[in-house]
């Protein structure tokens, strides 16, 4: 109940006393805000006026960090302010100390050595070092790689950044629930393959991939395995053996913990080679040069530990809000699809399309809740969610997409706030959409044949 309890004092504590927001600092949400008339201490942001810091339901973008893990990281800052890297005197050895310490907890989170543990500046750079490392090292004979259409970004950059170098890529489609098909992947394995990379948990709809099946299949086929795991450490059991797993990436602002930091667990028994994307002084088993960041990496650690011991209790309770926020919305409101797996799917996230509303306008409606859309502006246009069109969902449909995102130090309270606040904008631009009210009187509009002029 401590992560509980605390919840008010994390959101005191994130509150920035200056500049636009030091008028109204005591207020911690929209939701506190609105119990009491703060006509004069309102915030104005970009043009937005709101009455207090908005709801935070982002949480697969960031969270906020666990005042246990700033006091770890604080108090390092202060004693152990010595190059790790350093190896003739106390300060170094001290700082030294502190990151293997961290190394110990990454690495029990996950199952694995604190040898196999790499720590990096983050998700994207262990996912660049992986994909294009492991093919660069095995150029002369693996020139294959097998991703999924709706692998994260950087993931999906990273491949064709080797396909301008000459390698091929397999972009795996999934099913309409987001999840891989097995017997596809089976087939899309080559002699040449050297390296198949899936996420365990999609950063955008949630969905948990079937890792020990994955992995087995690779294991048979004796093909490296990859995950980008930002979004399941801390969050779901990982075990980088029951997964077979060759190279993991991880990042700690996913799990409470500071920004700049991440890791790359890379297997030694079997050994998996890769080549450093940068050069310099050899740290890190000379995978990644460079002066450790010891604070950060601090963070990184406390934050694991925590996950380990509160990740069934936080499992519970982000559960109970996840099915508070659906059945609230469903209860009030018709034309709700939630994107992905019901049934394989990271409790904390939901994904959800609402019929006949523009998900841009809904956002914009939603300035009291900082919520993500599925949909993704570009210069030239409005286009929507690459990994919901992979999930074969009608543009109309995709285009209305919302995340919302529960986390560690969310509330009740949040949750309601949440559901009056999306009810009310949905049923304000549905009363402006001729679509809707064409759907309320019995009309198909799937079979109008619009004509065009």
């Amino acid at each position: 109940m401590a992560s509980k309890v605390i919840s008010a004092t994390v959101r005191r504590t994130l509150t920035n006393p200056h500049g636009a927001f030091s008028r109204c600092r005591h207020l911690s949400t929209a939701a506190a805000a609105t119990a009491v008339n703060y006509e004069d201490e309102s915030i104005l942001m970009k043009g937005v006026r709101i009455s207090g810091r908005p709801l935070y339901l982002d949480m697969q973008a960031t969270t906020p960090i666990d005042p246990r893990v700033f006091d770890a990281m604080n108090d390092s800052t202060i004693h152990e302010y010595g190059n790790p890297h350093s190896r003739t005197h106390m300060y170094g050895w001290e700082a030294e100390n502190a990151v293997e310490v961290a190394r110990i907890q990454v690495a029990k989170l996950i199952e694995a050595s604190p040898k196999e543990i790499i720590f990096m500046s983050g998700a994207t750079e262990a996912n660049n070092t992986a994909v294009k490392g492991v093919m660069h090292f095995y150029k002369d004979t693996k020139k294959h790689v097998i991703t999924t259409q709706t692998e994260h970004k950087c993931v999906l950059d990273s491949c064709r950044h080797l396909q301008q170098e000459g390698f091929e890529v397999t972009y795996l489609p999934v099913k309409t629930d987001g999840l891989v098909d097995l017997e596809m992947l089976k087939e899309a394995i080559r002699p040449d393959t050297g390296l198949v990379s899936i996420m365990a948990v999609n950063n955008e709809i949630g969905v948990v991939q079937p890792m020990e099946e994955i992995g087995m299949i690779c294991k048979e086929h004796n093909v490296p395995f990859h995950t980008d795991a930002a979004q399941a450490i801390g969050k779901i059991p990982v075990d980088v053996k029951k997964w077979n797993v060759a190279l993991m990436s991880m990042s700690a602002h996913k799990i409470y913990g500071p920004k700049g930091v991440g890791a790359l667990y890379v297997r030694r028994r079997p050994r998996i080679r890769l080549e450093p994307l940068m050069n310099g002084g050899g740290q890190e088993r000379g995978l990644r040069s460079g002066t450790g960041a010891t604070q950060q990496i601090v963070g990184f650690g406390a934050a694991c530990e925590l996950a380990m011991k509160e990740m069934e209790y936080d499992e519970k309770w982000i559960k109970g809000l996840q099915e508070r926020l659906l059945n609230g919305i469903r209860e009030k409101l018709d034309g709700v699809v939630v994107n992905g797996s019901m049934d394989s799917r990271y409790v904390g996230n939901l994904n959800l399309s609402f019929a006949y509303v523009e998900g841009e306008s809904l956002l914009m409606g939603l300035k009291e809740v900082a919520v993500s859309s599925g949909s993704a502006c570009t210069s030239a246009s409005l286009e929507p969610s690459y990994v919901l069109r992979a999930l074969g969902v009608d543009e109309d449909m995709a285009h209305t997409s919302i995340r919302f995102g529960i986390g560690r130090f969310t509330t009740k309270e949040e949750i309601d706030k949440a559901v009056e606040l999306t009810v009310k904008q949905v049923e304000k631009l549905r009363e402006m959409s001729p679509l809707y009210e064409m759907v309320k009187e019995g009309i198909d509009i799937k079979n109008i044949q619009w004509s065009q002029h």
